[in-house]
C-alpha cells in the first residue's frame, strides 16, 4: 500500500512536470510598461484577442506564441518563461512604394534607401505581384510558373532581399495585387471577368480581372502572400482585393450583386488570414477613399464592417485626385490635401469605433489627373502627412507610381 501510494505520488509528479500549462499573460508596450489594447496572441492556427488590459489566456500549451498588435513591431515569447508580461516594441511606419521594377532598379531602390537614411521614412511597401499580374521573384507556386506570370524576374531572391532591408532596421510590407491580374485572365479565361457577349473585360488600361468569386483565383493569391510571409515581410497588404468599377454588364462564375460582392471579398480576406496565422506577419489591404464615407460598397464588394475584422490594418487611397466628387464642404480636393485625408479618415474611425491605429493611409506624391494637373510636391506631401498625423494613423504610405520621392521634402 505504502509502494502504491508512492508511485502514485511519483507519477502525478512526473505528469505535472510534463504537462503544457496554461498561460496567463499580459500584452504591455516596452517602453512605458503600460498596458496595450486591441491585441492578439497566436499560436499554430489559434488566435485568441487581449482584452482592454492586454490580458490574454492560452488553454495548456508548450512552445513558441506569437504576440501583434497595432502601431506595435509584432513579436513571440516563448510559453515556458516564467515572465507572463510580453512586451512589445512600438514602431510607426513611414513608408514608400517601390514597383517590381523599382525593387530591382538599384537607382530607383538606393533613391528611396536614401530617404529612408535621412530620416524621412523608414518602410518600404514593395510588389511582388504587380498591377499586370507579374509575379516577380522565383516562385514555388505552381499557377504563376504556368500563366506567364512569371515573363519577368527583377527580385531574384525574396528571402535575401528581405534579409538585407532587415538589416537596415526596414519595415517591410508585400503588395500584391489580387483580382486585376492580366496574366491570369488570359492564360485561363474560365477565371477571368467576361463582357456580356463571352469576351474578357479589360479595365481603362487594357488590363484583364480576375473573378474574385473564383476559389482558384482566392487560393492562388493566399498562395502567394504565403511564400512573403515565409521569406520574412513584416506585413503582406492586398491591393485591388474589389470588383472592378464598371457601370456596364459582366459576366462572373455567380450571383454578383451587392450581397454577394461583399462576401467574396470577406471570404477572401478571412482565408487569408487563417492561411498566415501561423507566421508573425500583420495583414492589410488598400481600399478606395470614398469607402470610408459610403455606407454601401461601393459598388466594388469593400465595405468597411466586413474587411475590417478580417485585416490588421485598412489603407484608404485618401488621394485627392481620386475624390472627384469632392467631400462634404470640400468640392475641389486637390485645394485641401490636409482636409481630405483628416476628415475621411476621421469619418471611418467614427463609423468603426475602432482605433486610430488600425488605419494606415495611402497619400499622393504625384502630379493630379483629374482636376488642375497641379504638382504634389513638399506642401501638398507635408499637409497630407500631418493630417495622418494629427488623427493618430499608424503612419503613412506615399504613392508614386514612378517611385520618385526627390520632390517630396522627406527628411
Amino acid at each position: 500500500m505504502i509502494m502504491n501510494n508512492f508511485l502514485r505520488t511519483a507519477l502525478l509528479i512526473i505528469g505535472l512536470c510534463g504537462a503544457a500549462r496554461a498561460f496567463d499573460g499580459q500584452l504591455i508596450d516596452a517602453a512605458s510598461n503600460a498596458p496595450i489594447a486591441d491585441g492578439a496572441v497566436v499560436l499554430g492556427g489559434l488566435r485568441v484577442l487581449a482584452d482592454a488590459t492586454g490580458h490574454f489566456h492560452l488553454d495548456p500549451a508548450a512552445g513558441h506564441a506569437f504576440a501583434r498588435a497595432p502601431g506595435y513591431r509584432a513579436g513571440d515569447f516563448d510559453l515556458a518563461s516564467p515572465d507572463h508580461q510580453v512586451k512589445l516594441q512600438s514602431f510607426t511606419p513611414r513608408g514608400l512604394y517601390l514597383s517590381m521594377y523599382g525593387a530591382g532598379s538599384r537607382v530607383l531602390r538606393d533613391a528611396a534607401l536614401d530617404v529612408i537614411k535621412g530620416g524621412g521614412a523608414n518602410a518600404l511597401v514593395i510588389d511582388i505581384k504587380g498591377d499586370a499580374g507579374l509575379v516577380a521573384y522565383p516562385t514555388q507556386v505552381a499557377l504563376a510558373n504556368q500563366d506567364g506570370a512569371r515573363k519577368v524576374t527583377t527580385i531574384g531572391d525574396l528571402a535575401a532581399l528581405v534579409k538585407e532591408l532587415h538589416q537596415q532596421n526596414i519595415y517591410l510590407i508585400a503588395r500584391i495585387v489580387t483580382f486585376k491580374d492580366n496574366s491570369l485572365a488570359n492564360a485561363r479565361p474560365d477565371l477571368a471577368i467576361k463582357r456580356a457577349d463571352g469576351s474578357l473585360y479589360h479595365d481603362r488600361e487594357k488590363l484583364a480581372w480576375t473573378d474574385p468569386l473564383q476559389p482558384e483565383v482566392q487560393q492562388y493569391n493566399i498562395a502567394i502572400a504565403v511564400e512573403a510571409a515565409k521569406a520574412g515581410f513584416d506585413e503582406v497588404q492586398f491591393d485591388y482585393v474589389r470588383f472592378p468599377d464598371f457601370s456596364g454588364r459582366l459576366k462572373f462564375s455567380g450571383p454578383v450583386d451587392e450581397a454577394a460582392r461583399i462576401a467574396a471579398i470577406g471570404h477572401f480576406l478571412s482565408g487569408a488570414r487563417t492561411a498566415l496565422m501561423p507566421y508573425n506577419v500583420y495583414l492589410s489591404a488598400d481600399i478606395f477613399g470614398y469607402v470610408c464615407w459610403n455606407t454601401d460598397d461601393t459598388g466594388i464588394g469593400q465595405r468597411l464592417d466586413v474587411i475590417a475584422p478580417n485585416v490588421d490594418y485598412m489603407s484608404p487611397m485618401l488621394y485627392p485626385s481620386g475624390f472627384q466628387f469632392g467631400i462634404p464642404g470640400y468640392v475641389d480636393p486637390v485645394l485641401h490635401p490636409y482636409e481630405i485625408v483628416h476628415a475621411s479618415l476621421v469619418k471611418a474611425q467614427e463609423r468603426m469605433h475602432i482605433s486610430p491605429k488600425r488605419f494606415r493611409p495611402w497619400l499622393q506624391a504625384f502630379k493630379d489627373y483629374a482636376f488642375d494637373h497641379r504638382k504634389f510636391d513638399a506642401p501638398e506631401v507635408a499637409a497630407q502627412i500631418k493630417a495622418a498625423n494629427d488623427f493618430g494613423s499608424d503612419g503613412w504610405l506615399l504613392w508614386n507610381p514612378r517611385n520618385d520621392y526627390s520632390e517630396t521634402g522627406l527628411k
